[in-house]
């Protein structure tokens, strides 16, 4: 694939650590389905009924997938620690979660009693009031899980004692845009699924109040996530306007005006972009986060030395963090990609050491971003790539099927996963029937996917070369040209299949349109 095409996919992966979506490992408690669960016991215990009218964490469908609850609690701790934000009460509560979800319950009850504590030192105390409802909700669904029902029935007293004190017309909860943000920043964190329900939330609560500062945070860093997960161009925008009124709002936040510059750099706006980036760096707050962007920033720009060294930095604050390291490999994948093209791709001597080295570099980094999030999909198939440059062609396939044996893997990555394992097959071993058969399988997925037409076309080409009466090969090029809007040479090609003896044209398969043989008939 080419490169700006990957750095967008990987940017849109990586748009940032919070995105991943993960499966639990074997050694935590299996987990069934919430709802099913929910029900169950609400017929069974009325206090269930109290617990699922609450708007907490628990409500909120966040483990409608499988999550990776050690990585998941890395990223969180790292956020509590280094990302400085005034909006920190809502995380505090989300750790709370994801500890119980780990079996961990005295230590949920203590990041619970921490967000507390923030509360309390919030000025307005009609906002630490209502803030304080998602966290008595918690401390309810906690202690009724540890079987401690009264001190679970003091806390849904509190949520209904507020919810009569605002007016709510239900008993134990209340419709209030600081919720709907705090449910937003929930979803936000809990991967890319979600992104949707996050933006409907953020919105919902600027409908309230279209200058709150949390909200438009909220609102623009999602956008931006949207952005980056749903266009592979750069045209259109739906996250610059919201960027830049975020950052208007919030003048001091550091991390929104890295976004920024990402944004409209990618926009081909990068003067401006710059100047966004250089103040975000002089600002002290948030370095690991405004680091990495940093170093997508510089990388963008092919300064890869430049780009190492603040990744580096970055990882000496959390060096826990895949994407950090996945970061790094793209960068040393990046390095070597230029000491192929300097050397004509015939790399000796001193070049061809630091080559070697380079790319061990690249899949130690690939390989450690996989360990800490075991299903991060992108690293897989870049840690698959680079195990092929090594050559060791059984890793190399490892790392590709390990990500085809995912589950629930979004159409997206299947392509991206297929194309680059047809590549490796292709290229390295030579297998141009396996590849073959690769391609066409992200094809049925989504048949305008450019780099899996391109790499089908060179291949059928490269077939026709050897035989140019290969059925197979012309039809497949027919079908191309049409996908590529060329309906005329289509035709030809279409025709000229015929009367190689087109006994395969593949009007059968669903791959390719149904009447696709009908056209080459009437045609000829």
């Amino acid at each position: 694939m080419a490169l700006s095409a990957l750095y967008c996919l990987t940017e849109a992966k990586l748009a940032s650590e919070e995105e991943i979506r993960l499966f639990p490992i074997s050694s935590e408690p299996q987990r069934r389905n919430q709802e099913s669960i929910m029900s169950e016991m609400s017929e069974k215990n009325p206090m269930m009924d109290a617990l699922l009218e609450l708007r907490c964490h628990f409500t909120w469908d966040l483990m409608r997938i499988d999550i990776y609850l050690p990585d998941l609690e890395n990223r969180i701790l790292d956020e509590i620690e280094f990302l400085d934000t005034k909006f920190n009460v809502g995380i505090h509560n989300m750790l709370a979660y994801v500890k119980h979800m780990r079996g961990q319950n005295e230590k949920a009850l203590e990041s619970l009693r921490e967000a507390e504590e923030l509360i309390q030192k919030l000025n307005d105390d009609n906002q630490g009031k209502i803030k304080s409802l998602v966290t008595w909700g918690n401390y309810a669904w906690i202690y009724y899980n540890m079987d401690r029902l009264p001190e679970a029935q003091t806390y849904l007293e509190k949520v209904e004692a507020s919810c009569k004190r605002l007016s709510s017309p239900f008993r134990y909860k209340v419709e209030l845009p600081e919720i709907d943000c705090e449910e937003g920043w929930a979803l936000l964190k809990f991967g890319k699924e979600y992104y949707e329900k996050a933006k409907a939330c953020f919105q919902k609560a600027l409908e309230s109040e279209p200058e709150n500062p949390e909200f438009n945070t909220g609102f623009a860093i999602t956008m931006y996530r949207l952005d980056c997960h749903q266009n592979i161009s750069p045209e259109p925008s739906i996250s610059l306007e919201p960027l830049r009124r975020a950052v208007a709002i919030n003048p001091e936040d550091a991390y929104l005006k890295v976004l920024l510059a990402m944004k409209l750099q990618g926009l081909k706006q990068e003067k401006e972009g710059k100047k966004y980036l250089k103040e975000a760096l002089e600002n002290m707050s948030s370095q690991p986060y405004i680091l990495r962007y940093a170093a997508k920033f510089y990388g963008k720009k092919r300064r890869l030395d430049k780009a190492l060294h603040f990744l580096k930095i970055a990882l000496q604050a959390t060096p826990f963090s895949a994407v950090l390291h996945h970061q790094m490999g793209f960068c040393y994948k990046l390095k070597m990609i230029e000491i192929k093209k300097a050397t004509n791709y015939k790399p000796q001597g001193r070049d061809r050491q630091d080559l070697d080295e380079i790319i061990q570099s690249a899949i130690f980094h690939f390989k450690t971003a996989t360990e800490y999030r075991p299903t991060f999909e992108v690293s897989h198939i870049e840690l698959g790539n680079m195990y092929a440059e090594a050559g060791d062609f059984q890793k190399a396939e490892e790392s590709y099927q390990r990500v085809l044996n995912m589950k629930q893997l979004q159409d997206k990555i299947k392509q991206e996963v297929l194309y680059n394992y047809g590549q490796f097959l292709e290229f390295h071993k030579r297998s141009e029937a396996d590849a073959f058969t690769l391609y066409l399988e992200g094809l049925k997925i989504n048949p305008k996917n450019k780099w899996l037409l391109i790499a089908l076309e060179k291949l059928a080409k490269k077939r026709l070369q050897r035989n140019a009466s290969d059925v197979e090969s012309l039809s497949l090029l027919g079908f191309i040209h049409k996908m590529k809007g060329d309906p005329g040479q289509a035709i030809q090609l279409y025709e000229t299949a015929l009367k190689a003896g087109s006994s395969l044209l593949l009007s059968g398969t669903p791959l390719f349109p149904p009447d696709a043989a009908q056209e080459a008939l009437a045609s000829s």
